[in-house]
């Protein structure tokens, strides 16, 4: 990568593993959401999500911004919370109103935060249950700075 002094595939540590990037994305406590404003501009939000079945499942009020952005356009892109072991995620989002799939949102997330919602608090008709598959997804390791840049087409 010309200017980042990134290493070719034979130097360094190697590119990173899919299951490093899966481990990071499972673990990470909080999300950085980024949506398109309806002029183009970017909004980013942090955001709870739960890394399941190689989607990103997150939700947010009906009327926040994020979701209104994402209503007109499903686009966004998605990081863990962690800047020395980033992993970044554009993809496209959708939304889910069936029951079956909120319930398991809900237990995911009681699960990963020690919370006990009942499937009520996911109204759909007020909260939006949201998943988000990935479409390419880069990672780096701080410790490999020049290393380990990987990328993945999903």
């Amino acid at each position: 990568m010309p200017g980042y002094g990134v290493v070719g595939a034979d130097e360094g540590r190697g590119l990173l593993p899919w299951k490093w990037a899966e481990a990071r994305l499972v673990a990470a406590h909080d999300y950085w959401l980024a949506t398109t404003r309806p002029d183009g501009g970017p909004h980013v939000m942090p955001v709870w999500g739960v890394w399941a079945n190689g989607v990103l499942w997150v939700s947010t009020s009906r009327q926040s911004y994020k979701f209104r952005h994402l209503d007109r356009d499903p686009r966004c892109t998605v990081t863990n919370d962690d800047a020395y072991r980033p992993v970044v995620i554009d993809g496209l989002a959708e939304v889910h109103r069936d029951e079956p799939t909120i319930r398991r949102f809900v237990e995911w997330l009681n699960a990963k935060y020690t919370t006990s919602y009942a499937i009520d608090f996911q109204d759909p008709d007020v909260n939006a249950t949201i998943s988000i598959t990935p479409r390419t997804v880069f990672a780096l390791d701080e410790d490999d700075f020049t290393g380990t840049p990987t990328r993945w087409r999903l």
